[in-house]
């Protein structure tokens, strides 16, 4: 593969894809600016008419949340997909249907600020590699990693330890069928677009990237070293098949499972995702969420799955501030 821009947008799509895998919780991109023109997730739009054969089977979890007459609904999303994803159910379609605007983690149309902050946090300065700062054995084991999902080391060398982690979890979930262009942030935008709704974002990339830009040195290279010892095993595969099988299944009790895989232990993964993935940016967003909710607007909410599960999830605290919070499925 050869460097330049084929790369760097390659290199965007799957680190945005993987954030949102490991957490669920960090919106996707596949570099196209134009949701209604790419994927088959794109092709699944509805209309009211078509509701009477949309097929009843759960994806996600959906939740309504209301105060003072005004109802909005949460809806977990992921952030890869494949065909057979769509469309949604009819309890999720019909409250996107009703709604007049449209809330994501960010608006994956907005291809440049993403680039941008990619750019900042996950680019070494001029005249510095990974191979400055990564031990010999780890170097040893990135560089067959790489090269054996598509990468030759030399094209991505600037790029930091744990965007290189994200970028080999997303070429593993990629060659299990799993794209960006079937995620569900490029048909939730389209359904936006189909219907005049408005887009509004919790976040920004400069925010997103920046928390993993804040692991140390050393933290941030045994989160690279986590990453290939589990796509050696098979683990990494396996643990994010967990989440989107549950979230296929619209299994509650297996969504919770996949919960508590990508929260507990003692791993960097595990520790990053509980504190700072969730644990730093659910209150942020329950505070966004409030804010538009007080515009008067039924609004659809759609954010990553673990942002939704666990005693800090945002239905939880969305209650905690007041608001009837109801588990539709």
């Amino acid at each position: 593969m050869k460097a330049g821009q084929g790369v760097w947008r390659r290199l965007a799509r799957a680190i945005r894809g993987l954030t949102g895998v490991l957490a669920l919780g960090a919106a996707g991109h596949a570099g196209a600016a134009d949701p209604v023109a790419t994927g088959t997730a794109v092709s699944a739009v509805h209309s009211a008419a078509q509701l009477a054969s949309t097929p009843a089977a759960r994806r996600g979890a959906l939740f309504r949340v209301s105060r003072d007459g005004h109802t909005s609904y949460l809806f977990g999303t992921v952030h890869v997909g494949r065909p057979d994803f769509y469309p949604l159910p009819v309890e999720a379609t019909r409250a996107l249907l009703e709604s007049r605007t449209l809330v994501l983690e960010l608006d994956t149309r907005a291809q440049a600020p993403f680039e941008r902050a990619l750019a900042r946090h996950g680019v070494y300065p001029a005249g510095q590699t990974v191979r400055q700062h990564l031990r010999a054995d780890t170097l040893a084991r990135l560089i067959p990693a790489l090269r054996a999902r598509g990468y030759e080391f030399e094209n991505v060398s600037h790029l930091k330890p744990w965007l290189l982690a994200n970028l080999l979890a997303g070429a593993e979930l990629e060659k299990d069928g799993f794209k960006r262009s079937d995620g569900l942030e490029f048909f939730l935008l389209a359904q936006a677009q189909r219907q005049g709704s408005r887009v509004a974002e919790l976040e920004s990339a400069e925010l997103q990237l920046g928390l993993f830009d804040s692991m140390s040195e050393q933290a941030a290279e045994d989160y690279l070293r986590e990453t290939l010892a589990d796509l050696e095993d098979g683990s990494s595969l396996r643990k994010s098949r967990q989440l989107l099988d549950a979230w296929f299944a619209g299994d509650a009790a297996a969504q919770d499972g996949a919960w508590r895989e990508a929260t507990q232990g003692d791993s960097v993964a595990s520790a990053f995702t509980r504190r700072v993935l969730l644990g730093q940016r659910n209150p942020e967003m329950a505070a966004g969420i409030e804010r538009i909710m007080r515009a008067g607007e039924t609004s659809f909410v759609g954010v990553g799955l673990l942002h939704l599960l666990g005693d800090d999830g945002l239905p939880q605290l969305l209650a905690q501030r007041g608001y009837s919070v109801e588990r539709v499925y």
